[in-house]
Order: structure tokens, then C-alpha cells, then sequence
């Protein structure tokens, strides 16, 4: 993704499957559909993953991918992680289960 200062929507969005696409989709396609998932705004993606909470010291420890999402004191320590978005891209990309 790609940003300019001042444009809340990415300003490019670029997807490289490497040529394992499915289904006769095209990295394009995939990137537009993103963009119908997820609202990629700087300020949504902030407010989601709770980024303005001190969150970083456990995310700085034994890396910040990989790791199970869990809530303490009321933040959310990584969100990121979380498949809540399994069933938007599934219905999206038309995937049946």
C-alpha cells in the first residue's frame, strides 16, 4: 500500500501472488477487492488494531507476527492476528466453504 500525505485512501494498492491466483483472478483484481474488505485508512487502521494504546512492549518481544491475540487492562494486543475478516473474503472472492 502506498500513501501521500493529506489522501486518507491508499493511493496504490499492490498485490503480487506470485502466480498462485485462483479462480482466473489477476493480482488487480485481487488488489480492488481489498479495498472493498478493508477500510484502509490511516486513521481505521489506527482505531482497529488500537495503535495509540501501549501496546508495544509485548510487540517488540519474540516478534510481533505469529502471536495469538489476546485483551489485557482492555487493549487489544495483536488484533492483526485475528481471522474475524475470514467471512468478508470469502463472500467477496465468492469462496465456498
Amino acid at each position: 500500500m502506498a500513501y501521500a500525505i493529506g489522501v486518507a485512501e491508499p493511493v496504490s494498492i499492490f498485490v503480487n501472488s506470485y502466480g498462485t491466483a485462483k479462480n482466473g483472478l489477476e493480482d488487480s483484481d485481487i488488489a480492488e477487492k481489498i479495498k472493498e474488505i478493508f477500510d484502509l485508512r490511516p486513521a481505521k487502521i489506527i482505531e482497529k488494531f488500537g495503535l495509540k494504546n501501549p501496546i508495544y512492549l509485548p510487540t517488540a518481544t519474540y516478534g510481533h507476527f505469529g502471536r495469538k491475540p489476546y485483551v489485557e487492562n482492555g487493549m487489544q494486543f495483536f488484533g492483526w492476528e485475528k481471522l474475524d475478516a475470514v467471512e468478508s473474503i470469502k463472500k467477496v472472492f465468492q469462496i465456498q466453504n
